[in-house]
């Protein structure tokens, strides 16, 4: 939605019978196209009408008029912008919308004494079907030119133009107070370089191809688990071999191997576990079994074995040593 300040009432003309400034003044002529005096046009049809006057009186809020619509002008630098009147009621007469209005004595006069003569109006207006939508306010002036700017003003003040929003002017490396053309160079220029990117042509010397990238990765990967197995598998056999050498020392029990093997797993339990064994005392004494011999035993024949032997000339002793052997 676009506030405008379009259209001029001659109120001089629409003073009463005895010169004072008139109750109903005319707001907007009739449609369903309204045009200012510089060629702009916009819909002012029944649909506009109806919703103009509703939304007037769903607001219960008078309306000001001012001078030289200083509501929009010098209200928002926080100057003072006082009401030369209120208009309190909206009706359509024949296409047109016509206010009723309440003037302060000073307004009053100076229309009376012809020093304003024109009505100007400001609303609101949908931006795409150039529908009007809303009475915003009026202003007694005598400028009623209406050109290419927001006011009926032969030679209107230059409108300070809107300003960045801090986002946008810290995204484009301005400032708040840069202008919007500034703004619009700056974003070209930003297009400019990003289409130049796209259609640069990857460099060899920086950039390799994906199917080369991903096996190089896969090597990479694999090399590394290799080494982790490797790694592993040399630590545990260390851990054997240090935990053999605890048992044969006495410093552990064959029960608490798994427990010893398990926290030499942790990081640093290889380094806890021989400094452990170094300062833990003998708990149980070598057995030796290891390094035993069965004792050499002698096998005896039986009687039958024995008549077998002297039946076929066989030696007893060389018969059971290899019966021994074959046991």
């Amino acid at each position: 939605m676009k506030t405008l300040l379009a259209l001029n009432t001659d109120l001089s003309a629409a003073l009463t019978a005895d010169g004072q400034a008139p109750e109903w003044v005319e707001l907007i002529p009739a449609g369903p196209v309204v045009r200012g005096r510089d060629g702009r046009q916009w819909l002012f049809d029944e649909p506009s009408q109806h919703l103009v006057v509703s939304s007037f009186a769903g607001r219960a809020i008078d309306l000001p008029i001012d001078w030289e619509h200083a509501t929009q002008i010098k209200a928002p630098k926080g100057e003072e912008a006082p009401a030369g009147a209120w208009i309190k009621e909206l009706e359509i007469r024949d296409g047109a919308l016509w206010g009723r209005v309440e003037w302060n004595p000073r307004a009053a006069a100076q229309v009376a004494n012809k020093e304003y003569r024109f009505l100007s109006p400001v609303f609101d207006y949908d931006p795409d079907t150039t529908r009007i939508a809303l009475l915003v306010s009026a202003g007694i002036t005598n400028k009623p030119n209406f050109l290419l700017t927001a006011l009926n003003h032969e030679t209107p003040p230059l409108e300070k133009p809107m300003a960045l929003s801090v986002v946008l002017a810290a995204a484009l490396g301005l400032s708040v107070d840069d202008s919007e053309e500034k703004a619009l160079a700056a974003i070209t220029q930003l297009k400019a370089t990003a289409q130049a990117k796209n259609n640069e042509q990857p460099s060899l010397e920086r950039f390799v191809p994906r199917t080369d990238y991903d096996n190089v990765l896969l090597r990479a990967t694999n090399a590394e688990q290799a080494l982790a197995s490797s790694k592993k598998a040399e630590h545990d056999k260390t851990v054997e071999a240090e935990i053999d050498a605890a048992l044969k020392a006495g410093k552990i029990t064959p029960a608490t191997t798994d427990y010893y093997r398990a926290t030499c797993q942790e990081e640093g339990g290889l380094e806890r576990f021989r400094s452990f064994v170094a300062a833990a005392p003998v708990v149980a004494a070598p057995s030796g079994l290891g390094e035993r011999k069965p004792t050499p035993t002698a096998t005896a024949l039986n009687t039958e074995q024995q008549a077998m032997c002297a039946q076929l000339g066989i030696d007893p002793v060389e018969y059971a040593k290899t019966l021994q052997s074959e046991g």
